[in-house]
């Protein structure tokens, strides 16, 4: 996610020795620093354009560096934060390349989510962790739990189904409020986070209830944290027949 300071030796070993480097990154500077370790560094970025499905421009995407792989070059594909989370192209990619007989595989790396783990000091084992794409939130009935911290990706297009826009408006977001209400008051304080790209960035951080969402200022890389707004409950029933098991394994290791 942050340049520099993010990237594995094996990962950059990688980019090094290939043939080829195809990236997908946040900035311009980033872009140039990994262009410092190769001779033929493209970029992905142009095949996004304005009104395009977003989906035509992964296509293109794949397309291009399958066209580098059938040749038999080295290929790498250096995506920002972890390749394999919101990266419809690496999965993909990978998938064709193996369909077409060739090795490939795909490296770990930091995400945006690990970040967030960092920069909010939430450990999802102490209460549990729901991650949902806003967009595939609202478009489907998905059972959460309140008492769960609640991670939103991808807030500023909740409700795209054009897979076009940079951005959707407040009447889109409201529609995530009223489906986000059946399970949170409108006072409930929720966060706004995006991870910064580059060591002098300081991470996002913004809360505000719930109902304001309407109207906050959105980026395509904002998420929405959610946390708990009530307390987890019970299972009696399953916690009586674990206290019958514990008292046999004592009865018989006394025996």
């Amino acid at each position: 996610m942050t340049l520099g300071s993010h990237i594995s030796p094996l990962s950059r070993s990688y980019i090094e020795q290939a043939d080829v480097v195809f990236l997908l990154v946040a900035d311009g500077i980033t872009e140039q620093w990994l262009q410092q370790m190769n001779a033929d560094v493209r970029s992905l970025q142009p095949y996004y354009q304005t009104g395009v499905s977003r989906m035509l421009s992964y296509q293109q995407m794949v397309a291009a560096m399958l066209a580098e792989v059938q040749l038999n070059k080295k290929v790498v594909g250096a995506f920002y934060g972890h390749p394999g989370v919101f990266a419809w192209v690496p999965h993909n990619a990978i998938a064709q390349a193996k369909a077409e007989g060739f090795a490939a595989h795909m490296e770990p790396g930091i995400s945006a989510e690990d970040c967030l783990i960092a920069d909010l000091g939430i450990d999802p084992g102490t209460y549990g962790c729901q991650h949902f794409e806003t967009s595939q939130f609202m478009f489907y009935k998905r059972t959460i739990d309140p008492a769960a911290y609640l991670i939103l990706w991808q807030v500023g297009v909740a409700g795209d189904r054009s897979l076009a826009k940079r951005s959707t408006d407040g009447r889109y977001r409201q529609l995530l409020i009223e489906v986000l209400a059946e399970h949170y008051p409108l006072s409930h304080q929720v966060i706004l986070y995006e991870a910064v790209t580059l060591p002098i960035q300081q991470p996002r951080i913004t809360q505000l209830a719930l109902a304001e969402l309407v109207s906050a200022e959105l980026d395509p890389k904002t998420t929405l944290v959610i946390p708990p707004a009530s307390k987890m409950i019970v299972n009696q029933a399953i916690l009586d027949k674990l206290a019958a098991l514990q008292a046999d394994d004592q009865n018989n290791e006394s025996c």
